[in-house]
């Protein structure tokens, strides 16, 4: 019996200018199915789903939905035929309420003689959480209260709204720790089991293999092939996303703790005073990579705002001990020879409208000032050549907008500028977050290159594999609060880091 097709798409071809984002393209999505869809940054992923949404529209081919012809020429489009997506980088407009940003464009039902029914809006959102059993949010403050992980689900929640029956998930998970994965994973099943239908952009080929039923793989805006997951493994998986064989083993193949004695960032008794860190105490040595871990609100990420000076007011003591200096701000973590980069790159770490090259070289201003109160075009133009090849970012030239690049390649943009620098430490949130497996693959070759030159890493991961594969020791935290320090020689193992992480 052939099953239903929920879209289906006939030669679709996307272009900007010269480059072929979508060449071709065909595919079929069944309905209650999740359906993967794999390929490097740049390959046409996200191109391909915001034809289907609206957000683009299509050069040529042709789209059906229930058998129907489709061409939505805007999100409201998308939204009438009961399409909806959760898109790769924040979508919500910080200064609104949660709840606002719900129904933004939407507000019709709820507006009377001018004025909005805000109690009535409040209540219909809480019940699309409650219908999809999704972890609440809180709506009534401005989304740029919220973290990371809340605003990603409040992204999903948005979607829900309009009670899609074919959901788009662009590196939904990605933004989210382990437990609210889980639960992002029951949401997907539960939703499917419904008759209704899930397209999943995602990075994690493991996690693209345990959830999905079917999985099509994209290469240089063209498709590859479409595969029941069955059917393919992880090292064919990669194979077709990047054309060639790909090893498996980018993580470190060593067992053991290897870094030197000489402590480079000593914390001592940290406590934020907003209760989201609470006495946390360690040191990081030269050479090392010291990994931070914990479930969802456990305050992984609040710890390495508050070491870089941007968790508000703390008791404690934070000391760079190279540069015998109290840190107390993100100025002194700079002077002291740190950088830290932030989990959500886009809003806190780079310029997004501004170019590749001035982008690199703010970090390094001063080294590159002409005088002092200009900097040398020159001098800094040949700065950033020089790094954008070093770290082989993938641009038309330096003077590219940043906001042009794929997520890999502006990782690639900020954790350059700072590796630029001969820095003594640096705090990583989620380094690898968003990014393509050949960049994930790069970017830990570059960390490992780092540690041997002495770099000490504090890296903040939301997945355990990143951790155990990579740091010499890992802290791990809960509710707030350190709950122990592992070993790579003796503790890396499920049971050990469930019992401590539990």
């Amino acid at each position: 019996m052939m099953e239903e097709q929920i879209l289906r798409i006939e030669d679709e071809c996307k272009y900007f200018g010269r480059t072929k984002a979508n060449n071709h393209i065909s595919l079929s999505i069944s309905r209650g199915s999740i359906h993967g869809l794999a390929g490097e940054n740049g390959s046409g992923k996200s191109t391909l789903a915001s034809v289907i949404c609206g957000i683009y529209h299509r050069d040529s081919g042709e789209i059906y939905k229930d058998g129907e012809p489709y061409d939505a020429k805007t999100p409201q489009d998308a939204y009438h035929h009961r399409i909806a997506m959760v898109v790769q980088e924040l979508g919500v407009i910080s200064d609104l309420s949660g709840v606002v940003n719900m129904y933004l464009g939407r507000m019709e039902p709820y507006t009377v003689g001018g004025m909005i029914n805000f109690r009535k809006m409040e209540a219909d959102a809480n019940e699309v959480f409650d219908k999809w059993h999704l972890t609440r949010v809180p709506l009534k403050c401005p989304a740029a209260e919220l973290s990371i992980e809340q605003r990603k689900i409040l992204e999903l929640a948005r979607a829900l709204v309009v009670d899609p029956d074919l959901l788009i998930l662009d590196e939904m998970s990605q933004a989210l720790s382990k437990d609210s994965r889980d639960t992002l994973y029951d949401f997907m099943k539960y939703f499917v089991q419904q008759g209704r239908s899930i397209l999943m952009i995602t990075h994690d080929l493991e996690e693209m293999l345990e959830q999905c039923d079917t999985v099509s793989v994209l290469r240089d805006g063209e498709m590859v092939c479409t595969k029941a997951v069955s059917e393919v493994n992880l090292e064919e998986l990669k194979r077709l996303m990047i054309g060639r064989q790909v090893s498996g083993d980018y993580y470190r193949n060593d067992s053991d703790e290897d870094y030197m004695d000489e402590v480079v960032l000593d914390v001592q008794h940290l406590t934020t005073n907003d209760g989201m860190v609470q006495d946390v105490t360690f040191q990081l040595h030269r050479g090392e990579i010291l990994a931070v871990c914990g479930l969802s609100d456990a305050g992984i990420h609040d710890l390495g705002k508050a070491l870089f000076g941007l968790g508000g007011q703390h008791t404690g003591e934070i000391t760079a001990v190279a540069a015998n200096m109290k840190i107390r701000n993100s100025g002194d973590m700079i002077k002291a020879g740190g950088a830290y980069l932030s989990k959500d790159r886009d809003a806190d770490g780079l310029m997004l409208d501004t170019s590749i090259r001035d982008n690199l070289a703010v970090p390094s201003a001063g080294l590159l000032a002409k005088g002092p109160f200009f900097l040398n075009p020159a001098a800094v133009s040949r700065f950033a050549d020089r790094i954008s090849d070093r770290f082989e970012i993938k641009a038309r030239s330096t003077r590219q907008a940043v906001r042009r690049l794929s997520g890999g390649n502006k990782q690639k943009v900020n954790l350059g500028r700072w590796l630029a620098k001969d820095l003594d430490f640096i705090i990583l949130d989620c380094p690898t977050r968003g990014v393509d497996i050949g960049v994930k693959a790069y970017i830990y070759e570059i960390l490992k290159e780092s540690k041997k030159k002495g770099l000490a890493v504090l890296m903040i991961c939301d997945e355990l594999t990143e951790a155990t594969g990579m740091a010499d020791r890992m802290i791990v935290m809960r509710e707030h609060a350190m709950s122990g320090i592992l070993s790579r020689a003796t503790d890396f193992n499920d049971e050990k880091i469930a019992e401590v992480m539990l």
